[in-house]
């Protein structure tokens, strides 16, 4: 049994891969404390569980709440079946029909329609000299996106990334009752900001997801509380990946020069490079799953109503599916096989628009053999489920 402390231990969370390892070794799937919650970390229970959504309902139902007595306390949200589960947390056939309706607007063509866009933005963000990356790139770019994909103002991106990343602190389990509060708060506006511009679009509707939503509830195919939630969570959890995609991957390139000149030398290597960077740190740490019926993972048991946490950064470093895990390598033969975007029905609908936008901020960086070196020490945001560096000082020259 894992400790409950252990899991949100301040250097656990600054660097899990050693306590991955020893939870890996002890059991596949452990439970936590002696709480309704488990853990799978071995590649193959992850991947298992992925392919039994009859027994692990994606729906987010509760997620774990440290203590001060270090104990895990469950914050529950609503049921399985509820009409708060949407797109990334419902199930089929209800997710199928969600994803459907974003899809048109993350194929390849549009993606490539986008490209222009982001090169320009990506231009106009990134400086040279010392600066934090997160703040002033890997954080706005992103948003700057998903605020074009969805038809809202570009002057609103900077509040929608101090929304969207306080609203899911709700999920993080370390926020105290202040914390909570603020977090709370950010939801609510963050819900009421995208009521009011879905409102703009159902009057004139625009080439742009916001018009797409209000075509689809116009005739029927969507319900207005359904969208609201679906744009809610676009927003929220829609530049996420990306953002930590890119702060990971400058910061390698920061403390690996010989990676940063090979690329210089070679740019078709770019896309491997960031593979690697995909599954050396996952930008999602994992996500929750709820237990249907009485059922066993791993050999595991867990009763009908607990809670499974699919630890992707730990399946990412299974030696089972990886070699020498631990070491950063853009040799790999299956630098593709790992689950940093999920794995089956879940796979990120957004993924190939992640890589693009890595793909361009990179190529940026080193172009004209632009240089990049730390300046300071980087830090990662304290949360159970996300994995993005909340500070990344460096200079670029």
């Amino acid at each position: 049994m894992l400790l409950a402390h252990e899991l949100f231990d301040r250097a656990a969370l600054q660097n899990p891969y050693a306590l991955y390892d020893r939870m890996r070794a002890e059991d596949a799937v452990a439970r936590i404390g002696e709480s309704g919650f488990y853990a799978a970390t071995s590649f193959e229970a992850v991947v298992e569980a992925t392919g039994r959504p009859q027994d692990f309902s994606s729906n987010l139902t509760a997620t774990m709440w440290h203590q001060p007595d270090g104990t895990i306390a469950e914050f529950t949200m609503e049921g399985p079946g509820g009409a708060t589960h949407v797109l990334a947390t419902a199930d089929d056939p209800i997710h199928a029909t969600h994803r459907k309706l974003v899809l048109p607007r993350l194929v390849a063509k549009r993606i490539r329609e986008l490209e222009p866009f982001i090169a320009a933005t990506a231009a106009e963000l990134l400086p040279t000299g010392d600066f934090d990356w997160m703040a002033t790139v890997a954080d706005r770019l992103p948003m700057l996106v998903v605020a074009r994909l969805l038809g809202l103002p570009a002057a609103d991106a900077d509040q929608l990334v101090t929304w969207a990343y306080a609203s899911t602190q709700l999920l993080d389990g370390l926020v105290d009752q202040d914390q909570l509060t603020a977090a709370g708060i950010a939801a609510v506006e963050l819900g009421g900001y995208l009521v009011e511009q879905f409102g703009r679009a159902a009057a004139n509707p625009g080439d742009d997801l916001l018009g797409d939503f209000a075509t689809y509830c116009a005739t029927e195919r969507l319900g207005t509380d359904t969208a609201a939630f679906m744009l809610i969570q676009l927003v929220s959890a829609g530049a996420e990946s990306t953002a930590s995609l890119i702060g990971s991957a400058v910061q390698v390139l920061a403390h690996r020069p010989d990676v940063a000149d090979r690329l210089r030398r070679d740019a078709v290597l770019t896309p491997v490079f960031l593979e690697e960077v995909l599954r050396y740190e996952s930008p999602f740490r994992g996500h929750f799953r709820h237990v249907l019926a009485d059922t066993t993972l791993a050999g595991t048991p867990m009763p009908a109503g607990s809670h499974l946490l699919l630890l992707w950064g730990a399946a990412n470093r299974d030696p089972a599916a990886f070699e020498n895990p631990h070491e950063f390598r853009m040799d790999r033969a299956n630098a593709k096989g790992h689950l940093a975007f999920g794995r089956g029905a879940h796979f990120c609908v957004g993924a190939a628009l992640a890589r693009l936008e890595a793909r361009i901020v990179i190529s940026q960086v080193l172009a004209n053999g632009g240089v990049i070196e730390p300046t300071g020490d980087a830090e990662w945001l304290p949360s159970l489920l996300v994995r993005r560096l909340s500070r990344l000082p460096l200079i670029v020259r």
